[in-house]
């Protein structure tokens, strides 16, 4: 009876309890996706609301909106006052935070499976009637500003990492920071945040995913209750972006108060979303993979221990971005070399790409490591809602994390060799370099060094 009547207040559209995904997939009246996977390891939950907005989806002049509005969602609601949200939680043993990406905002709890209904209540009440009050928001905007000028600006390789987007994006959004640019942090107005909020923040353009010690059908009954009342609304529409070719290398030189140089080079690559040959953005993750997949892949091999010409160094590829990604390689010179060295260094690995197939052998130890790697983040019940609102929101099936691995094991090494060959070219390249400048300032205050990505909350 209780199926019958949740049937006829939403539409189903999955409900798959197979062990490949264990997945159950529904759709509620006002468009609001609901995702339950149960895990009864432990007497606990973690529920997530993803909204499918981030600083991707901001206009020139608004960089910042999503992220200060995702701190003005805990300022109150005309039921609950400032603050209340994350005081109603800790009284009944969660925790909660929320965090702003390029491609999505999200906000969380875990707590005592059979507490979940209070979270719901309560994100259900925000999302349609959040509170904006002036004296709040200009508190909260002070802060972000304070927490860009901690997190960016008086971190020079988190200010390098920021030119070196700017410069490397010509179109596409990713060129501007989570955080935002001070200046449309400081003309931001509580308009602007009414409109970002009533533009996005819709039961439509949301997706719930509940992981845990929990029951789909139970999960389904309060989603009903709670997220079913809130109305369905537009959401604003979001004009495609296409990065345009890049004709040339493109070298930037940020001069900023710090004790060593630093070095950031990138190569524009598809994802999985953006790939026109299917199999490219697999092969590519396996290529960062074969250069910083550990202490035994290559960059560590060869630059940190081997010929020691950087302290530090890395790579890193996304391939679940919502539009073009990068593949961007950093690193700290040694002591005695210099910034024209790592580069050096690190193009020299990335040519033996270009123009040597990896070893099978190698090949099969890199796989081995990246699957248990995948297999051992599904211990966490908030990894694994992470992995499937984080899917879902950047618009790509949620089921692909469960052939994710499967995709990486078919890659070979003639498919690394090609990806290679395609994507690291220097017409495709930039390079940001941090060039030290006197750490005395007025006060004789010194400057922190400490790089850092995309800011979150």
């Amino acid at each position: 009876m209780l199926k019958r009547v949740l049937q006829a207040a939403v539409f189903v559209l999955v409900s798959s309890g197979a062990a490949a995904s264990e997945v159950h997939e529904y759709m509620l009246d006002n468009g609001m996706k609901i995702l339950v996977k149960e895990d009864h390891r432990a007497p606990i939950a973690v529920s997530q609301v993803w909204y499918k907005v981030g600083s991707s989806y901001e206009p020139p002049g608004l960089t910042g909106v999503s992220h200060v509005l995702e701190h003005m969602m805990f300022k109150g609601t005309e039921k609950h006052g400032p603050n209340q949200f994350s005081q109603i939680i800790a009284a009944n043993g969660g925790e909660e935070n929320a965090f702003t990406g390029r491609d999505y905002t999200a906000y969380f709890q875990t707590l005592a499976s059979d507490r979940l209904q209070v979270a719901f209540e309560l994100e259900a009440d925000r999302m349609e009637n959040l509170k904006l009050d002036e004296t709040e928001f200009e508190k909260e905007r002070q802060v972000v500003i304070e927490e860009r000028r901690m997190r960016t600006d008086d971190k020079p390789t988190s200010l390098t990492f920021e030119q070196f987007n700017a410069a490397a994006y010509r179109v596409l959004p990713y060129r501007n920071p989570v955080i935002g640019w001070r200046s449309d942090l400081e003309n931001l107005t509580l308009e602007d945040l009414s409109h970002w909020y009533s533009a996005f923040y819709a039961p439509n353009n949301a997706t719930l995913v509940v992981v845990g010690d929990v029951d789909h059908e139970e999960i389904l009954r309060m989603a009903q209750e709670t997220f079913g009342k809130v109305r369905k609304r537009e959401v604003m529409p979001v004009k495609p972006a296409i990065e345009p070719a890049q004709l040339g290398l493109t070298r930037v030189q940020v001069k900023a108060p710090a004790k060593q140089p630093y070095l950031i080079m990138g190569y524009k690559m598809p994802t999985i979303a953006s790939a026109e040959v299917e199999w490219e953005p697999y092969a590519l993750e396996i290529a960062a993979a074969v250069l910083d997949g550990g202490d035994s892949a290559r960059i560590s091999t060869n630059l940190i221990r081997g010929n020691r010409v950087a302290a530090s160094a890395g790579a890193w590829y996304d391939s679940t971005t919502r539009l073009s990604s990068m593949m961007v390689f950093s690193g700290v010179p040694n002591e005695g070399k210099n910034v024209k060295d790592l580069e050096k260094a690190l193009l020299t690995e990335i040519e033996r790409l270009k123009t040597e197939p990896v070893d099978a052998s190698e090949l099969k130890r890199i796989i081995t490591q990246v699957v248990a790697s995948k297999v051992y983040e599904k211990d966490s019940v908030y990894y694994q809602a992470m992995q499937i609102g984080m899917l879902e929101t950047v618009g790509l099936d949620w089921r692909l994390a469960d052939s994710f691995v499967d995709k990486l094991k078919a890659v070979t090494p003639e498919q690394v060799l090609a990806v290679a060959k395609k994507y690291f070219v220097p017409d495709n390249l930039t390079v940001a370099v941090l060039d030290p400048q006197s750490m005395q300032g007025p006060g004789d205050q010194t400057v922190a060094s400490n790089g850092g990505r995309d800011e979150v909350r």
